[in-house]
């Protein structure tokens, strides 16, 4: 689990520090909102036509080859966005970029399922997210001590030498993830024999159950509801992680924050209350046994967050307020949401139904930022665009409650077997 929060804390900075560079390579670049809107959205672009395959690929092949491949080359894309001279550089380097990084969170989902029984995964998949929070913890102040510190160095501007110093680690990472990892717990040459037997055990148990309750094969899903509810919060919670990352540090610039270091420090504060959150709502839904409102009321808080920022976009010490409230909101759904899909999908069905979840908010994360971009050169506001984050996480909340009932009954009756055998044990 460390290796793993750590190869995607690497990941988010690597989609974070372009709302950092902006600041920057807007003037030097000659771009607008517009322009840095459909850039933004290319990397989701690239994200939705390779997710389903990589996820697929994972399953075959394992996660160590999946990661040295993703790790690599989102590196080395990342590092080329230094040397963008125009709108279509940008544009396809961006798309490469999430090409790349294709597969890294439904991948690492669908590991998740190969150690952790269900009873206990909203737990470990909030853990594994805990790294973006951490991501906005020190991204903010590194990108923003980049660019003050190393402008000008080489005859490179800052913006320049944040996506170099970002990108080129994830290469060293990605070869590091590949000797360190086990593709499952047959192969973990550091478990002990007793050790394996009681992780394999417990996920023998929670396979059975899901096979009864859920879908083997992706056909029948589709005639499920729950599965398009699912997409719907997917949608929300991923268009809502792109704003805060993408349009953070020019909503706290616009608030009256005019220096880039200070930009950096002020943005990590939304992450810090984030995680605490985070983690504290997992533990509270693996306890309780309960995941849909323990996604739909962070929703909820996240989308109060969003529709009060644009009345206090120039009040600095509010909107550091209301995006700690959209960040908190958002990071804090995660947990239990991501454990959902487990209701629905087990064995074969697995890989490519979670995949083509994430693409789905995938495909959010695409159109959002050029409709955002598009409004704010438009109306020289990003108003309209908060409004629209506030709007998508009060839908995706709604979709969270109408999935039902169901993933607290699998959750019980894993939990109730688990422990008659424990008890029989």
């Amino acid at each position: 689990m460390p290796l793993l929060v750590v190869c995607y804390v690497v990941a988010f900075l690597n989609r974070q520090n372009v709302g950092f560079a902006k600041l920057q390579f807007m003037h030097d670049l000659g771009f607008s909102e517009a322009v840095y809107g459909i850039g933004a959205g290319m990397f989701y672009l690239g994200y939705i036509l390779c997710e389903i395959p990589s996820n697929l690929y994972l399953a075959k092949s394992g996660v160590r080859k999946t990661l040295l491949r993703i790790m690599v080359l989102w590196g080395l894309c990342s590092a080329a966005i230094a040397f963008m001279k125009g709108p279509n550089q940008f544009y396809i380097l961006r798309g490469l970029l999430g090409a790349a990084e294709a597969g890294l969170f439904p991948g690492v989902l669908l590991y998740l399922t190969y150690w952790i029984p269900t009873v206990r995964r909203a737990y470990f998949t909030a853990l594994f997210m805990f790294s973006i929070g951490v991501a906005g913890i020190i991204g903010g102040p590194i990108s923003g001590g980049i660019m003050r510190w190393f402008g000008g160095l080489s005859g490179l501007r800052g913006w320049q030498w944040l996506f170099l110093i970002d990108g080129l680690p994830s290469c060293v990472l990605g070869v590091v993830a590949y000797f360190l990892l086990s593709d499952d717990p047959v192969r973990a040459k550091w478990l002990t024999d007793s050790e394996r037997a009681v992780v394999l055990c417990d996920l023998e148990k929670d396979r059975v159950i899901e096979i009864r309750m859920s879908h083997q094969s992706f056909r029948p899903a589709l005639r499920d509801y729950r599965f398009y509810l699912l997409l719907g919060v997917a949608y929300a919670l991923l268009v809502s992680t792109g704003g805060i990352f993408l349009w953070l540090p020019t909503i706290v610039r616009n608030s009256g924050v005019k220096s880039v270091g200070d930009v950096g420090l002020l943005s990590s504060i939304p992450f810090v209350v984030g995680t605490v959150a985070q983690i504290a709502v997992a533990r509270h839904s693996d306890k309780k046994l309960e995941r849909r409102w323990h996604a739909a009321i962070p929703a909820l808080v996240g989308a109060l967050g969003w529709a009060m920022l644009p009345v206090f976009s120039k009040n600095s010490a509010l909107s550091i307020t209301m995006l700690t409230l959209a960040t908190m909101g958002t990071l804090a759904a995660m947990g239990p949401f991501w454990t959902m899909p487990s209701t629905i999908f087990s064995g074969t069905a697995s890989a490519a139904g979670i995949a083509l979840i994430t693409t789905f908010g995938g495909f959010g994360g695409f159109i959002s930022p050029i409709f955002v971009g598009w409004m704010a050169s438009r109306t020289g506001s990003l108003a309209a665009g908060l409004y629209y984050f506030a709007a998508i996480m009060l839908l995706g909340a709604v979709a969270a409650v109408l999935v039902g009932g169901q993933q607290r009954s699998l959750d019980s009756v894993v939990a109730d077997r688990m422990q008659s055998a424990t008890a029989r044990g």
